[in-house]
Parts: structure tokens; sequence; C-alpha cells
């Protein structure tokens, strides 16, 4: 019940109302702390993954204690028009899970626990996929929870989640049979198949900060074997011969195998960039070395690679192994997805605009990732579960990166280069975008993101959040 410092003076309107509000009042209602902009803590509370996102700041902070801090601050944002939004691991992409008003962080709220006789995992609204990974090793047991240990379930599991796994096993939301949301009016609901069913279906695949804040959840889970993880790097002339391949294995690959093509440039700080152009694939095949050495054999046909390796690992070695190794700092993103195998001209589109990419001294660079979707993904119908998007092969995902080091020239110039690159593709791709790698500068998101399953999304909006309570640019009923 302690309020922290003093709210700046430089709040700006679209503030105001947050500026208003007397957050020691806030603060002698819950047992959480109320952290305020310049105190101790406040930065920690707010930091967002993408740094493209460092100006953004709220009014204020409260890391909740509980689920009645929760449905406490809901009440009294609600009350004073503050604009209130939930945040979990703070990896939304498009940096929605901070606004101008008040954030709840949800972090103290971190436990995971797995039922080893059930195999059900229970997960707090703040907790991290490494959270679930300590709860289930000992079992044998898992969820596909993505690639980063850091990242949030909650957001994860209410957009999407999808791991090198989930061909066979199936996305994050998939495997979620209960969750507990804290509604606009701050009652709490227990939704599964049978209860509140309407809410359940929404929070799988509907995106997470649009119908209250999902305090808990349940997900089931599977045993797991032993895997075999791969990957391989060829020169850039192989890049074409490599990734028809590859398309070609996918397609008639067995579930247990995935696969990411990686197409991208390292940053420098100027200079020739050539040199470091990469072609890659990493994956994994949750089976032995040797029945994986004949699912490759194929690529490695086609080029011989510059390396390339093949582990046996247990799961969770290749879990460690397989995270998404990034430099951080600012990045944008474009993705669609793609429901067959790209044709030759639009791997020499890529291979094209790679080279094209203007440069920054991020060493993350820029260029396009394909992740293997399909199997179990698409044996779910497109309306059993709000997400949509089940006739997919891979996930395209078109970015580029920046540091604060970077001139506004700099910036503008990969930002001008990634919609180039995102136009470009567009004759080979679907128009479906993936709303856990959400887009700002989509115009159509709605249809983007849910299709046919948007207007269903809107009633269940209209009936557990009738006054918009939770919203924010591209929250679903914003378009309305």
């Amino acid at each position: 019940m302690t309020v922290v410092s003093e709210i700046h003076s430089d709040i700006g309107d679209g503030r105001a109302v947050a500026a208003r509000a007397d957050w020691a009042d806030l603060a002698r209602l819950v047992e959480g702390r109320v952290f305020l902009p310049g105190s101790p803590g406040f930065r920690v509370n707010s930091e967002l993954f993408n740094r493209r996102y460092r100006d953004r700041r709220p009014a204020a902070v409260l890391s909740v204690h509980g689920v009645q801090d929760v449905r406490t601050a809901i009440r009294w944002a609600r009350d004073r028009s503050v604009d209130i939004v939930a945040r979990s691991g703070g990896h939304s992409f498009a940096g929605y899970s901070v606004n101008d008003g008040l954030v709840l962080d949800l972090s103290r709220m971190g436990l995971a626990h797995a039922d080893e006789s059930t195999g059900l995992v229970t997960a707090g609204g703040g907790t991290r996929v490494g959270h679930i990974y300590d709860a289930v090793q000992p079992y044998e047991i898992a969820i596909p929870t993505g690639t980063s240990p850091r990242v949030g379930v909650a957001g994860l599991a209410l957009g999407g989640g999808c791991a090198y796994a989930s061909r066979k096993l199936g996305l994050t939301l998939d495997a979620m049979v209960e969750t507990t949301v804290v509604t606009a009016d701050g009652d709490v609901v227990v939704c599964d198949e049978k209860n509140d069913a309407d809410l359940f279906w929404a929070c799988r695949g509907g995106g997470g900060g649009n119908f209250g804040v999902n305090v808990s959840f349940v997900f089931q889970a599977r045993p797991v074997p032993d895997v075999t993880t791969f990957d391989a790097l060829w020169r850039w002339e192989d890049a074409a011969a490599v990734l028809t391949a590859t398309q070609e294995v996918l397609a008639a690959a067995p579930d247990e195998f995935s696969v990411r093509m990686g197409v991208s440039t390292a940053g420098t700080t100027g200079g020739e960039i050539h040199g470091n152009r990469l072609v890659t694939i990493v994956g994994q095949y949750l089976g032995p070395a040797p029945e994986l050495a004949e699912i490759l054999a194929p690529i490695h046909a086609v080029a011989t690679p510059l390396s390339h390796s093949a582990v046996d690992r247990t799961y969770w070695e290749a879990n460690r192994h397989l995270v998404h190794a990034t430099s951080g700092d600012s990045f944008a993103m474009r993705n669609n997805y793609a429901t067959h195998a790209l044709p030759a001209q639009a791997l020499d589109e890529i291979c094209a605009w790679v080279d094209r990419w203007p440069g920054s001294s991020n060493t993350d660079g820029g260029g396009i990732g394909m992740f293997a979707w399909g199997g179990q993904i698409n044996r779910v119908a497109p309306d059993a579960t709000a997400f949509v998007h089940r006739d997919t092969f891979f996930l395209a995902s078109m970015d580029t990166s920046w540091t604060a080091a970077d001139s506004t020239d700099v910036v503008a110039a990969n930002l001008r280069w990634l919609d180039g690159f995102h136009s470009a593709m567009q004759p080979y791709l679907s128009d479906s975008v993936y709303q856990n790698f959400p887009d700002p500068d989509l115009a159509d998101w709605s249809r983007a993101y849910y299709g046919a399953n948007y207007p269903r999304l809107v009633e269940v909006k209209r009936r557990y959040d009738p006054d918009n309570v939770f919203r924010y640019q591209q929250s679903i009923g914003s378009d309305r």
C-alpha cells in the first residue's frame, strides 16, 4: 500500500486524465506497490522488449499482489476513465503492453505448478515461459511455449503460441483448458469449454488485452521424447536451391519435424554488408539423428553447407539450444502466412531485397524468417477457437533493426526497406497476419488477424466489456 514518488509535470495532453488521478488513493486500496515516473522500480516495471518504444511511458504502474489487486485496480481505473492495460512479459512487438495510463504489472503472479498425475499445468497471469519449463521438466511433459523463456505465457497463449514442437503438439492456446479472467466490472470469471464458453473461445486466439485481465491459466501437458536439433549454413549463391529443397522436405515431412528457414544480413555501422549475408535452416526432430539425416538428405544434396550439425538432446536441452538469440534494442516487423511453398520468383525477390538492406548498427540486421507451421496446428477447425489461421504452411516474418546510436535517416531507410520488402512479397503470401506479431502499420488488421471469426469476437467483447474499458490501437471493437 505504498505510492512511490510524484508524477512529473511533463505529461502530454493525451494523458491528462491520468495526470489528474489520485494515485495515492489507489495505493491505499491495494496491497501491491504503485510506481510513478522517476521512482526506483518504475522503469523495470514498465520497460518494453522492443526498444523502438522506449519513450512510451505510463502515468503509473501497479505491481499487483494478487487477484484482489487486479479487481480493485480495474474498478478504480474504470470509474475515473483512466486507461488500463495488463503487462506480463512486456514482449508485445508493437508495445501494446504499456499505455499512457495505468499498467498492471503481473510479474508477482508468476508461479507455475504441474500435476504429475494429470499432466495439468497451472500458471499465474505473470508466469514466464521459463517458469513453465521449470514446473514440467521433472515429469518429462510439456506444452508448446515459443522460443524464449522470458516471454509471458499469458500473451503467448491468448494470441497463439508456436514452438518447434507445435507441428506435433499444436499451439500454446490449443493446450489451454481453463483460464480465469477479471472482467471490466471487476468480476472473476473462471471459463472453460462448459463455463462461459464464449469467453473461453475468445481467449484462445483473441489476443491479450481485449476482454479482461487473465490472472491464471490451466494447460494440458503431454509427454515428450528426446529430440535431435539441427542447424546448417550455406553460401549466399545457394540460397534459392536450399530454400526450394527445404520447402519440399517440409511438405513431405512428418509432424515430428520442424524448421525455420532464414535469409538475412547482419548489422553494420556502414560500408559493405554483402559479406554478412546468411542462408540458414534451424530446427528439431522429435526422434533420433539417423532418422533426421534421411529427412534432411535432399537439402544437403542440392548444395554442400559451409557448416552443419545434428545433435541428440533431451527435450529441455533442445529448448535451451533453440532459444532465439537477439541483441535486442529496436526493431520493426511485417508478417504474413504462406499457405503453400514459395515459387522461384518469390525466392529471387527475397534475395534481392536482403541484398538491398540499408544497414544499421544493430547486429540483428534485417531479413526474413520462415517458420514451419502445419501438422497438428492445421487439424483444428478455424472456428473451433478464435485462432483462425489453420491453413498455414509457414509464417513469413520480415524484420529490420537499429539502435539508439543510428540517425533518424538510418531508421527511416530501414522502415522504407521493410515496407518495400513486405509489398514485394504480397503476391506470394496470404493476407492473414499472426496476431502475436502485431503490426501497428496494418490497415485492415481485424480481418488480417481474425478473419471470419472477428464478428463473433466483437459480440464477446460487447458482452464482457460493453464500455470498452480494455482498449488500445488494435483492440477488438476499436475499428467499429
